[in-house]
């Protein structure tokens, strides 16, 4: 659609033609949504809604106030730590969210006012042990002890 409006020719006539013309050659054949109603017809119109259309159709979520993404990093990072594979594991990620909040505490971050509390390491150690029993594996048996050769040979 570069052709430029004829002089003489209102807006609108124009417009008409290309659409018809463009119906003629099939150009709106088989498009997608095709004989659906439109989404959210009879809604109130949201000033926001192609903002909120695009990250829904980008799979992106708001960003949240620096207190409320705090928060949600540290259920993240709880839930992290109880899914690790190993305790030292479980135990880094609770130290570094542990930071973070540490941080958090001496400045001001938007949103609303909340102060997120640390994370015990040892109790969320504990949880993650008691998700993760450790499997029992029989002891070694001690090492069989033998004569050196020397003494072999001198016995007999």
């Amino acid at each position: 659609m570069t052709d430029r409006k004829p002089p003489g020719v209102s807006f609108e006539t124009w417009i008409d033609r290309q659409i018809r013309e463009a119906t003629e050659r099939g150009e709106f054949d088989n498009l997608p949504g095709a004989g659906k109603p439109l989404p959210d017809a009879g809604r109130q119109p949201d000033e926001m809604w192609w903002v909120k259309q695009k990250m829904r159709a980008e799979n992106l979520s708001f960003p949240l106030p620096g207190t409320l993404a705090l928060r949600k990093d540290a259920e993240e990072a709880r839930a992290a730590a109880a899914d690790a594979r190993t305790e030292a594991e479980a135990r880094r990620i609770i130290e570094e969210i542990n930071g973070r909040i540490r941080e958090s505490h001496g400045r001001t971050l938007s949103g609303p006012p909340l102060l997120q509390p640390l994370f015990d390491v040892d109790e969320v150690v504990a949880d993650w042990r008691a998700r993760h029993p450790a499997v029992e594996r029989p002891a070694p048996e001690p090492p069989v002890r033998r004569r050196s050769l020397l003494r072999r040979l001198m016995r007999g």
